[in-house]
């Protein structure tokens, strides 16, 4: 903005009246009028009404320093707007409980450093030349709604120490509010036509920019919201600059607003809520957001997007990705003497998501909800990143001990809506919203995510999926009876192919009961000894024997010895390689054996399978 006039010398000659004040007498610090040897507030009516015929020859007057009551600048302004004069009120002090400004004013008016003690009232005023409000002080309400400016604005360094009330006002060149303080500002419906510098204000306990549009550059680098900050259905058209953006407790709320050219968004610090839900993002943008909770509800992004964030749970409900989006959380933080991690970013929801332009790198998905997303399978997990984890420990049934593995937030919720008994402190607390996937639609999510991990060559990141996948097969009530009992079998033999401890134990116990069985039952009392039978006939001549084995007898003294133990144990491990032991056994013993060449090594391809699953890269 450039001043069209040049501006009067700091230093005025003084009034020296003697005034009366709230604070006692004093004297007047007022610019005395030309001719006349007093200020304006101080000479008389007859000078006065001879100073404002003659205004309109003036290219400029001044009254710096000059205490203007309402009816004094009602006067003045009257005469204002009738003619082209530029006017000065720099450092005056403007009294009264309300001031009221009407009119439209066609040239330049200053009042840079002046005090407006009551509340300031601009109402539908028009300023078709430049106004300069820098360094003013508004001890109460300054009240601009519906004011039009025409030309340049600045309200730089300026202190609102009550509400500032900009709604509905239109700015049709720059408006500068840099470094200004607010404690409560309303910019509700305006337009800012062309450039909008808000850098470095303060903004106290509440600010709206509900519906504003930026049709330029908006600039709001450095600036503190102190309280809560709106920019609701607000449209920004041209570049807009959110650098260095720090939020309180109040949160800052952009919902449904409009970015058509932003390139960056951030560095921006909210101490709660970080609000973008039905935001709109035309041009490739990155998002750099520091906040407690950042909303991305049905948000679209038109263009690429990166979005990296810090310590925020990231919503990303139904929201739209044309282009790829990248959302980036901050290095892990590990504490080494707990082990717990600290200062992770984490996504919530990806509920009604097209994942296939979807990129998460270094996030915690503990509390993430899938249900309703789309082309699961493509979504890509780079970086470090972790799901919650199953109960771990013993029990009294089989399979005794429960491995940990990752789980979604939906079965963790499945379960504890489920379960009975003490279901509700092994998986946590009952949702609050009953609304949650039944187990075979969280098989269908399972099944996505092992692919997707699959894809990316992570086989061993992949073996809890399909392990939660078989599980949620179990338990569902839509397969037939006959399939959920191999499940169980499968499950419980182990763990779907992916618990070698699980197959290992039950080898090792049916060894332990092959070993007693063929000990007791197996074995015959000794070894089988070879006979010769045959006739001899009455008149002599050719003897024919008949050479075979006799049967095996089970014992009937001391079944467990440590000769018994041995061939017990032999005939055993040969079972467990599919060979036969080749030594003579009881009938009983015949049926163990087989029992146990047959369910011994399914068991040891069962340990080798888990072993592989997680091995293999």
């Amino acid at each position: 903005m450039t001043d069209p006039a040049a501006p009067p010398s700091p230093q005025w000659t003084e009034c020296s009246q003697l005034t009366e004040t709230p604070d006692g007498t004093s004297r007047c610090r007022g610019e005395v009028v030309e001719p006349y040897s007093k200020c304006l507030s101080h000479i008389s009516t007859e000078e006065r009404t001879r100073h404002f015929n003659s205004m309109h020859e003036r290219s400029s007057v001044s009254y710096q320093g000059t205490r203007i009551d309402p009816d004094l600048f009602r006067q003045v302004t009257s005469v204002l707007n009738h003619g082209n004069t530029h006017a000065y009120f720099t450092y005056c002090k403007f009294t009264g409980a309300i001031l009221r400004i009407t009119g439209a004013f066609r040239s330049y008016l200053s009042f840079a450093s002046s005090e407006f003690q009551g509340i300031t009232q601009f109402s539908d005023v028009e300023f078709l030349g430049d106004v300069e409000f820098t360094g003013a002080h508004f001890k109460d309400s300054a009240i601009f709604d519906s004011v039009k400016f025409h030309e340049g604005a600045s309200f730089d360094e300026v202190d609102f120490s009550d509400w500032a009330n900009f709604e509905d006002a239109i700015f049709t060149k720059d408006a500068f509010f840099q470094n200004s303080r607010f404690k409560k500002a309303t910019f509700d419906g305006v337009q800012f036509l062309d450039w909008a510098l808000f850098e470095g204000a303060t903004f106290g306990i509440e600010t709206t920019f509900n519906r504003a549009t930026f049709e330029n550059s908006a600039n709001f680098t450095n600036v503190t919201f102190e309280g809560f900050a709106q920019f609701i259905e607000s449209r920004f058209l041209g570049a807009a600059d959110f650098h260095s953006v720090t939020v309180g407790s109040g949160g800052a709320f952009f919902t449904k607003a409009l970015f058509a050219e932003m390139s960056r968004f951030g560095p921006i610090h909210c101490e709660q809520v970080l609000d973008l839900a039905h935001a709109h993002f035309e041009h490739p943008v990155l998002l750099d957001v520091d906040a407690g909770k950042a909303s991305l509800k049905h948000t679209v992004f038109a263009s690429h997007a990166s979005v990296q964030v810090a310590r925020a749970d990231v919503d990303l409900t139904h929201a739209v990705l044309n282009q790829p989006v990248d959302i980036i959380g901050a290095p892990f933080t590990l504490n080494f003497e707990t082990g717990a991690v600290q200062s992770v970013a984490s996504l919530t929801s990806l509920r009604g998501v097209d994942c296939a332009m979807l990129t998460v790198a270094n996030l915690s998905l503990t509390n993430c909800t899938f249900s309703g997303s789309i082309h699961l399978d493509q979504l890509r997990l780079e970086g470090r990143w972790y799901f919650n984890r199953s109960p771990r420990g013993f029990s009294m049934t089989p399979p005794f001990r429960h491995t940990s593995r990752q789980v979604i937030e939906e079965e963790r919720r499945r379960r504890a809506l489920s379960g009975r008994g003490s279901s509700h402190r092994i998986w946590g607390n009952r949702p609050i919203d009953r609304v949650t996937p039944r187990y075979d639609a969280l098989a269908i999510i399972y099944r996505q995510l092992r692919k997707s991990r699959e894809d990316a060559k992570d086989e061993p990141g992949a073996a809890d999926f399909y392990y939660g996948e078989m599980e949620m097969r179990r338990l569902s009530r839509k397969w037939i009876t006959s399939e959920r009992w191999l499940l169980q079998l499968y499950w419980l033999l182990s763990g779907y192919g992916l618990r070698a401890s699980r197959a290992l134990g039950w080898l090792t116990l049916a060894m332990l009961t092959t070993i007693l069985l063929m000990m007791a039952f197996g074995l015959p009392q000794e070894s089988s000894k070879q006979e010769a039978v045959g006739i001899v006939p009455p008149n002599g001549g050719k003897v024919t024997f008949e050479i075979g084995n006799a049967d095996p007898k089970n014992p009937s003294d001391e079944r467990f010895s440590s000769i018994r133990f041995e061939k017990s144990l032999k005939a055993t491990l040969n079972s467990v390689v599919f060979r036969s032991s080749g030594q003579d056994l009881t009938t009983s013993g015949d049926y163990i054996e087989m029992a146990s060449r047959f369910s011994e090594p399914v068991l040891l391809g069962l340990a080798a399978l888990a072993v592989r699953g997680r091995v293999k890269r």
